[in-house]
């Protein structure tokens, strides 16, 4: 699954290699909301057009809906302020306040983590990708029809914090959950929405066919009318 290149491209550290340590993941939460909250437009950077065009995430589409600019506008904005979280903190001397370093820490893996879905649209963390995609490192398809396709992480927004990361089958078309918790607990804004599709545009010879089958009720061995 993910965890087993951890220092590959591509790959998502453990949590104790973004944090160095165990944390509360809850409170660190909090703690970096609270900062995001009260922060003054000063501390806040306001983005010119190229660092937009700098930041912005790759579309395969001619028009994107509204919803998918408020995505790609708000996690962008979320980049930003993580940065700006990171260097507000001032410390005493050459140490942080256990509250400024619960900060820095949650900032830092937030940034890593939108850093990683940017890194994984380019070439070679779609070459990355691949290597995972063939050994079957996201998972398979748990449905029986789709004969264990591998699948492909994707998130259901591109706005941190809104869900976790789940695997898309190109054959069926549907995303399920994870069977690893360690999967299933990472944000899915660190994938996207994009990167399972433009993943199969680049590859298109890996894409499979659609699932002719599909599961057909019975009782006693007859077919239910779909009117029943």
């Amino acid at each position: 699954m993910y965890h087993r290149d951890r220092g590959g491209a591509g790959s998502v550290p453990s949590r104790s290699e973004l944090v160095g340590r165990p944390l509360d993941r809850k409170r660190i939460n909090d703690a970096l909301d609270k900062h995001l909250e009260k922060s003054s437009p000063s501390t806040s950077r306001a983005l010119n057009s190229k660092d937009k065009e700098r930041l912005s995430v790759p579309s395969t589409s001619a028009g994107k809906s509204q919803l998918d600019h408020r995505d790609s506008r708000a996690a962008s904005l979320s980049e930003n302020k993580c940065s700006d979280a990171m260097m507000d903190c001032s410390c005493t001397g050459d140490m942080f306040t256990e509250e400024q370093n619960e900060l820095v820490e949650s900032a830092a893996e937030m940034l890593y983590g939108l850093i990683h879905v940017r890194y994984i649209l380019t070439s070679k963390g779609m070459a990355a990708m691949l290597e995972k995609y063939k050994n079957y490192d996201f998972g398979r398809c748990p449905r029986v029809y789709c004969c264990g396709q591998p699948c492909l992480p994707v998130g259901q927004s591109d706005i941190p914090r809104s869900s976790t990361v789940k695997i898309y089958c190109p054959k069926c078309e549907d995303i399920y959950y994870p069977r690893s918790k360690y999967q299933g607990n990472l944000d899915g804004a660190y994938f996207g929405t994009t990167f399972p599709h433009l993943f199969l545009m680049t590859y298109g010879h890996l894409k499979p066919q659609k699932a002719a089958q599909s599961y057909v009720q019975r009782v006693f061995g007859f077919k239910i009318h779909k009117s029943s």
